[in-house]
């Protein structure tokens, strides 16, 4: 994702949440916590992470669940899709995206796997990207 000026839509599965993330995201990477593994249903998560005011549903409305003390897990309370993560204590002013949920994933590019410690044993990581413990 290059350009100020560009956007990217996505949405959920049954199309009742549409999304624009406007212009360049901030970060994307690979998430193996547990609380994304449980919160998704998939060993590790990918996520685009925007400003605040990049971030605009544009159909539909986003059913928030707070998943621990200060962190929502926005979904579509229809066909139950995971879209986003929200901390406002941890990344004050930040939304993530599951990038998976943009009509073109392949725009993000994830630049680093985090909370590898707790990466499912039979994930076997060759991509080369830096790991961390943490974010």
């Amino acid at each position: 994702m290059t350009e100020a000026s560009e956007s990217h839509q996505g949405g959920c599965l049954c199309g009742a949440v549409r999304y624009v993330l406007h212009g360049v995201p901030d970060w994307s990477s690979h998430c193996h916590c547990r609380s994304c593994q449980k919160a998704t249903g998939a060993a590790f998560t990918t996520w685009v992470g925007v400003k605040a005011e990049n971030f605009e549903v544009t159909r539909g409305q986003l059913t928030i669940c707070e998943t621990s003390p200060g962190v929502e897990r926005g979904f579509c309370g229809r066909c139950g899709t995971s879209l986003t993560h929200a901390a406002e204590e941890g990344w004050p002013g930040k939304v993530s995206v599951l990038a998976p949920t943009l009509d073109d994933p392949g725009v993000a590019s994830p630049s680093v796997h985090v909370y590898v410690e707790h990466q499912l044993p039979w994930i076997k990581l060759d991509d080369g990207l830096p790991r961390r413990r943490q974010f």
